[in-house]
């Protein structure tokens, strides 16, 4: 196992051929990152390196071990409680490590720029700025009084608390002219740096998870702000549950760390679903696990769900993507590819001189500006 997870310095030397690059329309390419390993012998000069090539024995020995960890899956029955529960383990997750688990995701506007509405400035500090997107009195009254009626002691408003809204064409972010959904926010890791980025322009973000409890941490962190944000429990793979905005009306949905989480089976449709919610001309940024990254390798006998599947210790899932499959995905559901690539990368532990493959899919798909035969 530890040969598979460590490369020697003289097996590093042979990974930097071809670099790879960025497609991204309209505009030149550019590189992935811009931390190439040139010599060897500065391997442990850096937390990390990019553009990495691996050789055909690397990959065989990842695809034996993959296969190894595989031989072994959970028997049916038991597979059940996995997705049936998914909701509970995940709380259980965020009451445990509550926001410390995770750090913000300040790397999003360098690999996904198109988060942003044209003219909103990254590098300034928007912290205490008032936000130009108008809030809705009437919908945050009727939604609060109807959830505190209805509801209870939950923050949260009902399904019919937001077909409602919709059907009076009323709903949050609705007077904004650039909106913004992420899919599985978690506890914001995203989601703050986004708002602090966006407060002041004419952008709106939503955001859901179906862990209450990550939903609950988002809402009681001191930088959300309802004017520019609206967080709320949602689980993406129920066809029956409602958004709290119309189809056709997002122009970016980031998809980060996500649909891994999902069961295999059940991703094309999420992946359809979401495309509906696309502007013409919308994009989809996505960011997951890669095949045969680290995290996949390390899984023991008796983890593994389906094919590249699997169960952590604490029952949350991951399954692992190929580049194929992916735009597979998109496409099927309509959608056109900017970019689509396998974001291959060493990481070191410099303290204990340990070099780690890590393997990232990350993918930008469009919905065409007019439907074909229109």
């Amino acid at each position: 196992m530890r040969g598979l997870l460590k490369m020697t310095v003289s097996a590093v030397a042979h990974t930097f051929g071809h670099v790879p690059y960025r497609c991204l329309s309209g505009r030149p390419p550019a590189p992935l990152g811009g931390r190439i390993l040139t010599n060897p012998k500065d391997i442990f000069h850096h937390n990390m390196w990019d553009h990495v090539q691996w050789s055909p024995e690397e990959m065989e020995k990842a695809r034996q071990k993959a296969e190894e960890n595989s031989r072994e899956q959970i028997p049916l029955e038991e597979q059940v409680r996995y997705d049936r529960d998914a909701n509970k383990y995940w709380d259980r997750f965020y009451d445990m490590h509550q926001n410390k688990f995770f750090k913000n995701r300040q790397w999003l506007f360098t690999e996904f720029p198109e988060l942003l509405p044209q003219g909103c400035d990254t590098s300034r500090t928007p912290e205490g700025q008032e936000a130009s997107v108008p809030a809705c009195p009437e919908l945050r009254k009727t939604l609060h009084s109807r959830t505190d009626s209805q509801q209870g002691d939950s923050p949260f408003p009902s399904h019919d608390v937001l077909r409602e809204t919709q059907q009076h064409n009323a709903f949050p972010g609705q007077h904004a002219s650039f909106r913004i959904l992420e899919v599985g926010c978690g506890v914001g890791n995203s989601v703050f740096p986004i708002i602090n980025t966006i407060r002041g322009s004419d952008a709106f973000l939503y955001c859901f998870d179906f862990s209450s409890r990550a939903i609950q941490l988002v809402r009681e962190h001191p930088d959300y702000d309802p004017t520019v944000c609206h967080a709320f429990v949602h689980d993406i793979c129920d066809d029956v549950a409602v958004f709290p905005f119309p189809q056709g009306s997002l122009d970016v949905i980031a998809v980060v760390f996500v649909l891994s989480s999902i069961h295999p089976e059940r991703i094309q449709r999420v992946v359809n679903r979401l495309a509906g919610y696309l502007k013409h001309g919308g994009i989809i940024l996505f960011r997951d696990y890669g095949r045969y990254d680290l995290a996949q390798l390390r899984f023991k006998k008796g983890q593994c769900l389906s094919e590249n599947f699997y169960t952590r210790q604490d029952g949350t899932c991951v399954y692992f993507f190929m580049k194929d499959e992916i735009h597979r995905l998109f496409t099927n559901a309509g959608l056109e590819e900017v970019q689509n690539l396998e974001d291959r990368r060493i990481q070191v532990n410099r303290g204990k001189k340990v070099v780690m493959h890590r393997v990232w899919m990350q993918s930008k798909y469009r919905k065409p500006l007019s439907t074909p035969g229109c």
